[in-house]
């Protein structure tokens, strides 16, 4: 199945390839400081294009073995955010965990909610699923907007859940059951 769909006028929604190493690398570093409360401390590596291409191959891995979805909202001039249907489960589960981010350029568009609706769209449709999961530090608002506008539900507290930022951190358990699995 064709797991790429259109979110606005010029930003694509689809797999993250190979070839999206440099762009990657090139994202995380514009969004470096931005994006350091919300992930774990990362090592120099990480921001490199060799860093993005051994991250990419294991990620395509997952992608072939049927155990994660990574994708990248993609412009014809670089990757602006990432999106992230992971540990997919299947048997009586049938569930995944939803993780994304967006540069710091594009925030407050709607980007993100509209990938984030495409990725229910196909969590439901097109991989099956009957549950998605997602988890947000409890102090960020515009995470849980984008869940709650997508009809994702608040279900619990997980106490020290992260390392994020280099602390053990809360998090907000959120859920949604898509109908019709």
């Amino acid at each position: 199945m064709n797991f790429s769909c259109k979110i606005s006028e010029d930003v694509v929604l689809r797999p993250v390839e190979q070839a999206d190493a440099g762009a990657l690398a090139a994202a995380f570093q514009a969004n470096r400081s931005h994006l350091a409360p919300w992930e774990p401390v990362r090592p120099a590596e990480f921001y490199t294009v060799q860093g993005q291409q051994g991250l990419v191959e294991r990620r395509r891995a997952e992608l072939d073995s049927g155990t994660a979805l990574p994708m990248v909202l993609a412009r014809d001039d670089g990757i602006v955010g990432l999106l992230t249907l992971s540990s997919i489960v299947r048997g009586a589960f049938q569930n995944a965990h939803l993780g994304y981010w967006i540069s710091h350029a594009f925030q407050g568009a709607g980007l993100m909610t509209a990938a984030v609706g495409a990725a229910v769209n196909i969590a439901a449709t097109g991989l099956g699923l009957h549950r998605l999961e997602a988890a947000t530090l409890v102090h960020n608002t515009a995470s849980r907007r984008v869940l709650e506008k997508n009809g994702f539900e608040a279900y619990g507290m997980a106490a020290a859940y992260l390392r994020i930022a280099g602390q053990w951190q809360d998090h907000r358990m959120y859920q949604r059951i898509l109908q019709g699995n």
